[in-house]
């Protein structure tokens, strides 16, 4: 069983910042591939930044972002709380959307989950950013 909870989101004005928080409780495996996806009225649900991890130590982390939010927006991972994280900077209108944390506890390669579409087995329940 896995679950996904986020927090952080809110109302802004244009350049402000927030951090959005994910905590993932999971029974079993919880995946190596986690991500911020969002999605605005009108608008296809799109991939924000992802990251992939081992937990284990062994091997680097490696993240990914949409074009849109490159520079802006940071995706890290507390392995010890299992909490991700997404940093957002200098906001816009445009990046107004209900965010979704999401996880694919199916086999994704690191290449995949960073740089091409993936799709979660499990979504959180999501949280609004406004931005004006």
């Amino acid at each position: 069983h896995v679950q996904l909870v986020e927090s952080g989101g809110g109302s802004v004005q244009a350049g402000g910042s927030l951090r959005l928080s994910c905590a993932v409780s999971a029974s079993g495996y919880a995946g190596a591939c986690k991500g911020w996806f969002r999605q605005a009225p009108g608008k296809e649900r799109e991939v924000v930044a992802a990251i992939y991890s081992l937990g284990d130590g062994t091997s680097g982390e490696e993240k990914g972002y949409a074009d849109s939010v490159k520079g802006r927006f940071t995706i890290s991972l507390d392995s010890a709380k299992n909490i991700v994280y997404l940093e957002m900077n200098d906001l816009s209108p445009e990046d107004t959307a209900m965010y979704y944390c999401a996880l694919t506890t199916r086999y994704i390669s690191r290449s995949i989950c960073t740089s091409a579409p993936w799709s979660p087995t499990h979504w959180g329940q999501g949280t609004q950013v406004t931005v004006s």
